[in-house]
């Protein structure tokens, strides 16, 4: 069975993450190590993390990983965007190190310029520099495939295999599928032959080995549009039975499946820690779809 869960707040310090995890009835987990629309981000507190870690031995919620800030853009060719996207790539990995992280998973990034090769080249280099800075460290890099808006890149099997080939092969890079983005990009997940179609072309050119993540967010937009714009599980034009699907492939067992749809505007109470009632809707939706053959 795939383990399921969501991303949650750090608000507080780190280890509250874990304890919204536990309260919602997580088996793996997602979070920010820092503010996702800044550069920088104050340095983790030692405490937090000696919590944080703690925290994740005592209730066993594995894996866990981190999201990269939306600033970040691996693909630019843009000197001085470049320079700032590898330094916060570069504290992020060092970051989700200091949690014993899975990894972090990213956005591969935005054609500023060049063709998509180019580009692709650009962010397998950009990776290449931050496994240089941190040799010795564990945490890996996770691409998400990308709906395909604009000129991202990512959103073809094909770009995520580039990257993998020109860091040859690395075993520290790993693959995040969103279904919302599956979809959105072209890859129609709803139908079965669909389904079978999509999943033997990942095995083919990136390998199943690869993938450590699914995101599971329904799409507001049909196949093909091209559009990022997640919907409540079973609400939008998946439906559930792709959620169904892949909860019971046994290709996948074990591996994460995490809810990034979108929170209720219910804020906490100071000092405790509250279940969302969207989040709760959308992983009782996952549970009831893992207990249905």
């Amino acid at each position: 069975m795939l383990r399921i869960g969501a991303h949650m707040s750090i608000a507080g310090g780190v280890s509250k993450a874990v304890d919204r995890a536990v309260a919602h009835g997580c088996e793996a987990l997602q979070i920010f190590t820092k503010n996702a629309n800044q550069w920088r981000g104050k340095p983790l507190d030692a405490a937090e993390v000696k919590a944080f870690r703690r925290r994740i031995d005592q209730t066993g919620i594995q894996p866990v990983v981190s999201h990269a800030s939306y600033l970040i853009n691996l693909a630019t060719s843009f000197p001085v965007l470049r320079e700032q996207s590898i330094a916060a790539f570069v504290d992020e990995l060092a970051r989700a190190d200091a949690l014993a992280l899975l990894g972090v998973v990213i956005h591969p990034g935005t054609c500023t310029a060049g063709t998509e090769e180019e580009a692709l080249r650009l962010i397998a280099d950009a990776i290449r520099q931050a496994f240089r800075a941190r040799p010795r460290r564990r945490a890996m890099v996770i691409l998400e495939h990308t709906a395909g808006q604009g000129r991202t890149v990512g959103h073809r099997f094909e770009h995520l295999a580039a990257i993998i080939g020109h860091l040859r092969g690395s075993a520290r890079v790993g693959v995040c599928l969103d279904t919302c983005h599956l979809i959105a990009a072209g890859y129609d997940i709803v139908s079965e032959a669909g389904y079978r179609a999509t999943f033997a072309a990942f095995d083919r050119l990136v390998g199943v080995d690869r993938l450590k993540v699914f995101h599971a967010n329904d799409s507001k937009k049909p196949c093909g549009s091209r559009v990022d714009r997640h919907e409540h599980i079973g609400r939008g034009c998946l439906g559930e039975e792709p959620f169904r699907r892949i909860l019971h492939d046994r290709r996948f067992a074990g591996l994460p499946m995490l809810i990034e749809t979108e929170k209720s505007k219910r804020s906490e109470k100071a000092g405790t820690i509250e279940t969302d009632p969207f989040d709760m809707r959308n992983l009782d939706a996952l549970r009831r779809l893992r207990r249905r053959r």
